[in-house]
Order: structure tokens, then sequence, then C-alpha cells
């Protein structure tokens, strides 16, 4: 490296990337404030009688009729977002952005993430997510508030004799259903894993499906209410008949009926009592929302979906990207067994896929659940593991101990089939910036701490830059779960010198006062599988250039499905409507959008990932037939010589930088307290309970060096 690097500054080149990833930040600000712009104005009067006229003179052609208008204000500005966001990620990912950010940058960002509120149902809320709460908030207030100053001044009596509280009634809950879209126009984006929205503020899918829960949760408050009203003021009106309701020029009573049955099957499963006591009841309900979304769009009607259709559009291109991904099986190589009750599976994986620390993989076993995915932290490190990525497993819940009871028999099986999708993760590996980083975990919280000391190990060895000095504070039930930590080292054979960095490790066994005197160490053990000629190592699904190919794919896509829209709409339905007394039936027309979205999703995302599988065939070949260790006999059971294992370097430097304490629990306010150094980042993974200490500690406000970030996957 040149001294320029080695100093934290960036290379001359990157002067030229600053000012093109500063002008996209600007285009995007721009574009985003613009659109929402217009749903701040969508419900005001000015919107309704003098932009709403103008706007369908200009853009309800033809060529689009009555979604025109929406197509253009609220679909294409997010959609033109995340293509030049797939550009703006490619120069990001292909630039050197490890070098710190200034002090003041970093203490101003600081400030923001510095958690403010830290209580159940909302968890940890740091200071943007509250301002930003507050604002969408605030949009939804100023909305209803418009929607209903606005109907009332000009009140529909839809029945002869109607009294005007029974008209206002009615028009408080259509208004409510309004703003019940308004939160669908949001909840898509969350859950889009492999978004290139949500890395542009920072963010990652894992890491953002809290908002998805919440926006779900207010929905569904809205909806209920919308419902509820509605069936109160036909019951009112003498008016049930209405219930029935299938109208050709309108929208239809009977799918927005469907669809709330749907949504309250899902709510009512999805809440946490539910879902943590019967995950799977949840997990196989929440599958509901294909056939919700149906009945949903059937209900709302064209120009309203298109409003929400730029998350829906994301959302369905990446999981279909993941179908396409998760159709072969993925190459596990090797497992290693842990005494307590925990494995790592080490899967073969192509040279080209590259991750960030902390990344997840979410895996499929069909000899145990063929529907059931689960998500995992991937604890190696792709530069240290060239052809090879692994997960930790640990055996908590009934799909986990089946698949541990698979793998610790006498017995174990010889092979097992594994789909895979991902891994996910964050653009960049941001702990870095820190002077010191200090991780807290509790039993299994500490796996994705072990990709960050992995990636630490190699930035040590391999680059000439200062590192971090790590600070890990691990909280264990039992003694046995102590082996965790030999999974900070990579499986033998992979170079790694951990006493090139500056690592302390405190281990606490809150429920054992002695060690065992069985040495614990001699029961981990490795498990070699044989090879499948149908399994395949994990690559990247678009090949090398990810982003750009997503880029190409949503533009392709969703110019190929206005394509389809505009002709069909003007040499077929058109003609229809304006040169004859006949009126094309409202529903056909938001089943023909759909169709044309999975139809322009499916050919063209299927036909990139077919180009790259062709690419890459010689490469998955040569993976393939590399030699990897088999025993000498048979494949099955190795143990590892746990003698030469002590003491080889790596682990006498493990040992060295490990103090166990016996019976205790961790003091973490002393601990954090007492931490040094102008810039710590702190890191926590476990239970609630310790989320919540660690981040109320960190914005108790004593201290003003630490900078706290939760790692959770108990959402």
């Amino acid at each position: 490296m040149d001294s320029a690097s080695v100093k934290g500054s960036p290379p001359p080149s990157d002067g030229k990337n600053n000012r093109g990833h500063t002008t996209l930040s600007v285009v995007f600000m721009v574009v985003f404030l613009g659109w929402l712009m217009i749903w701040v104005m969508l419900p005001t009067k000015t919107y309704k009688e003098i932009w709403t006229p103008k706007l369908q003179d200009k853009f309800n052609s033809t060529y689009f009729r009555e979604q025109g208008t929406n197509l253009l204000l609220f679909t294409f500005p997010v959609m033109f977002i995340a293509a030049l966001g797939c550009i703006y990620l490619h120069l990001e990912k292909n630039s050197d952005n490890n070098y710190p950010k200034s002090v003041g940058a970093r203490h101003r960002l600081a400030f923001w993430k510095r958690p403010v509120l830290v209580k159940a149902p909302l968890g940890i809320v740091t200071a943007v997510e509250l301002a930003f709460s507050a604002m969408f908030v605030a949009l939804l207030i100023w909305s209803l508030a418009n929607y209903l100053y606005v109907s009332f001044g000009h009140l529909h009596m839809h029945k002869v004799g109607e009294k005007v509280w029974e008209a206002k009634f009615r028009s408080v809950s259509l208004r409510l259903g309004y703003i019940g879209n308004i939160c669908w126009a949001f909840l898509f984006f969350p859950v889009t894993r492999g978004s290139s929205i949500l890395p542009l503020v920072g963010l990652t899918s894992e890491s953002s499906v809290k908002y998805h829960i919440w926006l779900g949760h207010l929905s569904m408050i809205l909806f209920v209410a919308h419902s509820v009203g509605f069936i109160i003021y036909w019951a009112m009106t003498d008016q049930m008949s209405e219930m029935l309701e299938w109208s050709k020029v309108y929208v239809s009573n009977v799918a927005g009926e469907i669809a709330f049955v749907l949504a309250l099957a899902m709510w009512g499963t999805s809440l946490p009592r539910v879902r943590r006591k019967m995950f799977e009841v949840f997990f196989y309900t929440h599958h509901l929302y294909t056939l919700y979304l149906i009945f949903y769009a059937l209900h709302v009607g064209i120009a309203y979906f298109c409003m929400i259709l730029p998350g829906i559009f994301l959302f369905l291109i990446d999981r279909h990207l993941r179908f396409l991904q998760s159709r072969h099986r993925a190459q596990l190589v090797s497992a290693r067994v842990l005494p307590c009750e925990t494995v790592e599976l080490n899967f073969s994986k192509s040279p080209g896929l590259n991750y960030t620390p902390t990344s997840i993989l979410f895996i499929n076993v069909p000899s145990i659940s063929k529907l059931q995915w689960h998500p995992f932290t991937v604890s190696s490190n792709c530069n240290m593991e060239l052809d090879k990525l692994s997960i930790v497993i640990k055996s908590e819940g009934s799909w986990s101990q089946k698949l541990y009871q698979q793998l610790s028999s006498p017995s174990p099986v010889d092979h097992i089939g594994v789909s895979v999708e991902g891994p996910y993760g964050p653009n960049s590996s941001n702990f870095l910036r820190h002077d010191s980083i200090v991780m807290v975990s509790g039993g299994s919280g500490i796996t994705p701490f072990i990709s960050i000391i992995r990636e630490i190990i190699f930035r040590s060895t391999t680059q000439n830059c200062q590192t971090p000095h790590l600070l890990l504070i691990c909280a264990f039930k039992n003694s046995a779960d102590l082996a965790m930590l030999d999974l900070l080292l990579p499986v033998s054979g992979t170079p790694s010198d951990i006493s090139g960095i500056e690592l302390q490790i405190e281990a606490f066994v809150t429920r054992e006062k002695e060690l065992p005197a069985a040495d614990t160490q001699k029961l981990l053990r490795t498990i070699w599988f044989k090879p499948n000629p149908s399994d395949e190592p994990i690559s990247v699904t678009l090949g090398p250039n990810t982003w750009l190919w997503l880029s190409a794919i949503i533009t392709s896509s969703f110019v190929t499905f206005l394509l389809f829209l505009g002709i069909l709409t003007r040499y077929y339905i058109y003609p229809i409507e304006h040169n004859t007394d006949k009126i094309y039936h409202y529903s056909l027309k938001i089943i023909w959008d759909m169709f044309f979205i999975c139809v322009c999703i499916v050919i063209i995302a299927s036909a990139v990932v077919l180009w790259h599988k062709k690419q890459n065939g010689i490469e998955r070949k040569q993976i393939q037939n590399m030699d990897v260790p088999t025993p000498t006999s048979s494949p099955g059971l190795w143990s590892y010589n746990a003698d030469t294992e002590l003491q080889s370097l790596p682990h006498q430097s493990l040992v060295q930088a490990t103090k166990v304490h016996l019976g205790a629990r961790p003091d973490l306010k002393k601990i954090l307290f007492e931490c040094k150094g102008s810039d710590v980042g702190v890191l926590v993974c476990g239970p609630r309970g310790m989320r919540y200490e660690v981040a109320k500690i960190c914005s108790s406000g004593l201290v003003d060096n630490l900078h706290f970030e939760s790692i959770s996957f108990n959402w």
C-alpha cells in the first residue's frame, strides 16, 4: 500500500470518486424530497382542485389512462433512485472506503445514532429513527386532517335520506384506508434483502425488519378501523348487501373483505407472543401475503396501486432472484461439531463471492423442512478463506436441534442437501473507523463478532494499516459454551495470526463456579461430507458486477412493463371504452397490471441469471474439481488432535488473550466506562435485556466516547 493509504488519507484518485458520489447523493436527495412532497400535497385541496385536472390532461394519455399521473409521480421517482442507486453502490464498492472520516463528521454521525429510547415494544430507537418516525406520523396526521377537511366540504350522500353525520362517518372510514395505503407505500422496502435503496441510507434488510414490523402494525390498525367502520356504516344505513358487491366500474368490496381476513391471519400470528412460541405458524401464515397483495390490489384499484407499486416491484425482483438462487443445492464440505450443541457448517464458495463481516446467510435443509428458511451469521472471512463460507448454528429451536442431532450422532450422515439465499450484509465495514471496538455478546450472540475478529486478523496480517483494539465480552450459561471461542479461528489449514492484533477476551460463565475436570476441547470434531455432483459452490447470482446487473434488471423490467401496459391500454382497452358504450371491467385492469409485472420480472431476471450461470460454468467446474482434505479411509468422523491444536501458535495466542470468570456476570457499566479512547464502538448482540442495558449505558450521557450499535436478529 502507498503512504497515503497507510496514514488513513484517501488516495489521489478518490477525489473524482468523492465528487461523483456527492453529485449522485444530491440527485438522490432532490428526487426523494420531490417524491415526499407529492405525498404531502396529495391530500390537500390544491392538489385535488388545481393540480389534478392539469396533471390528468397531460399524463392520463390514451396509453396509460387513469394510472398515468400516479405512475409518473409515485412510481417513477423510486424506480429511478433504485436503478441509479445500484450504480452508486457499484462505484462505492470499487473505491477505497476504508479510511476514516474526520473526527467532526464521526461525532455528528454518532450523535444521530445514539439511542434515545430503550423500551419495549419499540426496542432500541436512535435519535435519527425517532426523528424520521415523528415526521412519518406527522405525515399521516397531516394527510388525514386534509382528507377530512376536503371531504367534509364536499359531502356526498350515497343514499336518499342519509344523514350528514352518517356521511361523515363513511368519509372518515374511507380516509383511514387512504392513510393505511401510505404505510403500504413503505412496507416492502425493509424486507427487500438485496435492496439498492437501504444501503444508500446505511441500512441492511436485517437491521430494518423492525421498520417493517412498525409499519405492519400501524397499517393493520388503520385497515381494521377502515373495514369495521364500513361494516358499521352499512349496518346503520341498511346497505349490508354492499358487502357482496364486486363492481365492474369501481373497487371490489368482496376483494377488500378477503384481503382483510388474510391480513388478520398474518397480523394475529405475527404478534410477539405467538411468533416466539409458534414460529412455524407465523412463518407459514405470513406467506399469505401473495394472496393478500392480489386481493388488496383488486380492492384499491390501479390508480392507488401505482402509489405503492415501487416497493412491491423491487421486492418481487429480489424475491425472484432469491428463488433462482435457492433452486441449486449448495456444496457442504464439512461441519465442526462443538460440545455446546453448536455446529459450524463450511460450504464451498466461488472465489468471486465477496461479503462483509456480520453478513447473513439464509439456509434451507429439505431433510428437516422443505419450506422453512432460517438466517445465520456468516463467521468466515471472504479474504482469508477464498473458497469457503462458514456459518454457526446454535441448537436452540426445534429446527436447529434436529440438525444438530443429525451431525452429532455416532454415525453422522455423509451428505446433507442444503439450499441457500445470500449472503446479505452491509455494503462496507464501518466498524473499522473506530479506534477501539467493544463487542458484548450473550450465548450465540458471539457469532457476528467472529466475522469481525477474522476481518481484523486479515487486515493486520496482509495490510500495512492500523487496526482497532478489540475487547470481546461474552457471557455463557455453561462452561461447555466456552468452546465457541474456538470458532474465532478458521478451520485448520487456513493461515491466521491472532497475535498480530490487540485482542482481549473476557468470558463469563454465569451458572458454574468451577471448570469440569474433563477436557472438553477433545470433544470438538469435524465431519467431512461426500461430494455430490449436483451440488454447486455458493456463488454470486448476478456475477461480480452485481449492482450493475441489478440496475439493468430494474430498468429493463420496469420499462418493459410500461411498454406492455401502454400497448394493451392504447390498442385494446381504449378502443373498447372510447368507441363503444362498454366499460372495460375495473378488476381486469389491475389483473393485467399484476400479470405484466410478474412476466417482465420473471423473464428478464431469469435471462440474466441464466446468462451468468453459463458464464460461470467453467469456474464452477474448476472449484468442484479442487482437492479438499479427505480421510484416508472413508468419509466420516474426524477428531482433532487436541494436544497438537492447543500447542499451535494461534491457539496459544487465543488462550493468552482469554480470561475466564466463573459464577459471575459482567459489570457492563463499569467495563464500558473504563474504556479508553476518544472513539469507542460498542456492538452488542444477545438477549433483549443485555441489548437494552448496553444501550442505556451508551445513551446515559455520562461519557461521550461510546458509540452504540445493536446487532440483533431476535425481531
